[in-house]
C-alpha cells in the first residue's frame, strides 16, 4: 500500500449519488462526514425522482455535515442528467419498485414452493429484470456527460448489474458490505482494530466464503472456529458443524442454499421483511422530519447494511486517490477462477488504483464451493440475458421474453425444476409486466 507521500492528491470531490432519497442515505452521510479527510468532499448531489424523500433526507444530510464541521456542499435533484454533471463518482443504490416490488419478490416465489428474497432465486431475477435497463440507461447518461467518472455499483443484485455495466464498457466496480462486516465481527471477537485483520474471501455476490483469517500475516480462522464458533453460527443461524465441516465461514446468504426448506418454512411463518422494512422506512422519514435531528438515529440500524458507509468511502477514495490498497470488490473474473468466463463477475480482494481494480491471486477454489459457483455463475448469465431484452430500444416478443425467464429460472440451483420454473415464470411475469416491455 502507497505511503501518504506517495498518494496520488484527490482533488476537492464532487459525488452524486443515484437513489439519493432512499432512508438508509443518512448512514452514507454519516461515513462521509466521519471519514473527511480520507474522501474530501466540496459537493454531495442526492438524485432521486421521488421529491418528498429528498426533501427529508436531503434536510438531515445537510445537518449531518454541519454538526460534523464538514465544509462540503449538499445538494439535491431530480434532474439526473443536472445531478452527474461534473461529477467524479457516482454511486447507485437503486431499488426499482420500491419495497412495493421487494414485498412481491418476497412473497410469490413462497407460493412455488422456493424461497422468496430479493436477490437470491426467482426474487432476486425478478429484481434483476427490473433493474439492469435502468442502471444501463443511467450508466450511459453518465458516460455521455462525464465519461472519466466511476460507477460504484451498491445496487442488488450486484453481482448481475455490474457484470451488465462491465460488458457494456463502463468504468464501474460493485460493492457489497458483507466482507466489511465479517472483518468488524472478526476484529471484535479476536481483540484487534479492523485494519489488521485481512480475509481470503471469495466466490460471487451474496455467494462467499471467507477461508482465512490473517492477523500480522497469520490465519487466525482456526483460533476463530475454535474459540468463537458457537457465536459465528448463531451470528450466522447456520449450525456450528457446517462451519467446523468447511473449516471455513459461509456468506449468512449461503443459508438459502444449506438450508433452503427450512428457510421456506421458516419465511411462509411471519411477515416479509420488505413489509418490516417499510415499516421502520415510514418511521424513519417521521424522524428525518425533525429539524432537530441532525445524527442518523438508532432506528436505522435496523435498516440493514452496516458498514456500508465505511465500504463506499473506502472504494471511491481508492479509485480517486490511485491508493493501490487491497479490498473486497465485485469485478471480472479474467482468469482469477479459471472454471469461470472472463467476462464473469466475482466478489474477491482486489488492489484498487485509478485505473480500476484488479483480482489478486486466489488458491485453487475447492470442489465444495467450486461447484455452487459455477451453477450460480450459468444462472447469472442467463439472467443478463433475459435482463437485456428490455434494454431501450430493444424489440422482443413475449415468447423469446418469457423463454430467456423460464432458462434462467430452470438453470437456478434453487430451482431447477420443470414445473416450479414453469410457475414461477408465469408469476415473475405477472408481478414485473409494468417493467417488462415485452410482457
Amino acid at each position: 500500500m502507497p505511503s501518504p507521500q506517495e498518494r496520488t492528491p484527490h482533488p476537492r470531490i464532487k459525488l452524486a449519488v443515484v437513489g439519493g432519497g432512499s432512508t438508509y442515505t443518512p448512514e452514507l452521510i454519516d461515513g462521509f462526514a466521519r471519514l473527511r479527510d480520507l474522501l474530501p468532499l466540496a459537493e454531495l448531489v442526492l438524485i432521486d425522482p421521488d421529491t418528498e424523500r429528498l426533501e427529508l433526507v436531503g434536510g438531515l444530510a445537510r445537518r449531518i455535515f454541519a454538526k460534523q464541521g464538514h465544509p462540503g456542499r449538499i445538494s439535491w435533484t431530480g434532474d439526473l442528467d443536472a445531478g452527474i454533471d461534473g461529477a467524479h463518482a457516482v454511486l447507485l443504490q437503486l431499488r426499482i419498485g420500491g419495497q412495493a416490488a421487494r414485498n412481491q419478490d418476497e412473497t410469490w416465489p413462497l407460493e412455488c414452493g422456493c424461497v422468496g428474497q430479493e436477490t437470491t432465486g426467482a426474487g432476486g431475477l425478478a429484481k434483476a429484470l427490473r433493474t439492469v435497463p435502468v442502471v444501463l440507461d443511467i450508466a450511459e447518461r453518465v458516460r455521455r456527460r462525464n465519461p472519466a467518472a466511476w460507477i460504484v455499483d451498491f445496487t442488488n443484485p450486484v453481482g448481475i448489474v455490474t457484470r451488465a455495466l462491465l460488458t457494456h464498457g463502463h468504468r464501474a466496480v460493485g460493492l457489497c458490505n458483507v466482507a466489511i462486516g465479517f472483518q468488524r465481527t472478526f476484529a471484535t471477537l479476536l481483540g484487534v482494530a479492523p485494519d489488521q485483520v485481512a480475509l481470503e474471501h471469495i466466490g460471487l455476490n451474496h455467494l462467499t466464503w471467507e477461508r482465512s483469517v490473517r492477523v500480522a500475516g497469520e490465519d487466525v480462522l482456526p483460533e476463530l472456529l475454535a474459540t468463537h464458533g458457537d457465536t459465528l453460527a448463531a451470528k450466522l443461524r447456520m449450525p456450528r458443524a457446517l462451519l467446523d465441516h468447511l473449516g471455513a465461514i459461509p456468506s449468512y446468504y449461503l443459508r438459502y442454499y444449506y438450508q433452503h426448506d427450512e428457510v421456506v418454512r421458516e419465511l411462509r411463518s411471519k411477515p416479509s421483511r420488505a413489509a418490516e422494512v417499510a415499516a421502520i422506512e415510514r418511521e424513519l422519514l417521521t424522524l428525518y422530519g425533525d429539524p432537530a435531528l441532525d445524527e442518523k438515529p438508532e432506528l436505522l440500524s435496523r435498516r440493514g447494511g452496516a458498514y456500508y458507509s465505511e465500504a463506499a468511502v473506502a472504494l471511491t477514495s481508492s479509485l480517486l486517490g490511485d491508493t493501490g490498497d487491497t479490498q473486497i470488490v465485485n469485478i471480472r473474473n479474467d482468469g482469477t477462477l479459471p472454471f469461470l468466463p472472463d467476462d464473469a463477475v466475482i466478489e474477491a480482494p482486489a488492489t484498487v488504483h485509478a485505473t480500476g481494480a484488479a483480482s489478486l491471486p486466489v488458491r485453487p477454489l475447492e470442489p465444495r464451493y467450486a461447484g455452487l459457483v459455477a451453477h450460480v455463475t450459468a444462472y447469472e448469465q442467463l439472467a443478463l440475458e433475459a435482463a437485456l431484452l428490455s434494454s431501450t430500444g430493444r424489440k422482443t416478443s413475449r415468447f423469446e421474453g418469457r423463454r430467456a425467464v423460464y432458462s434462467a429460472l430452470l438453470a437456478h440451483p434453487l430451482i431447477g425444476q420443470l414445473d416450479p420454473a414453469d410457475r414461477l415464470t408465469d408469476e415473475l411475469i405477472a408481478h414485473n409486466r409494468e417493467h417488462l416491455p415485452w410482457a
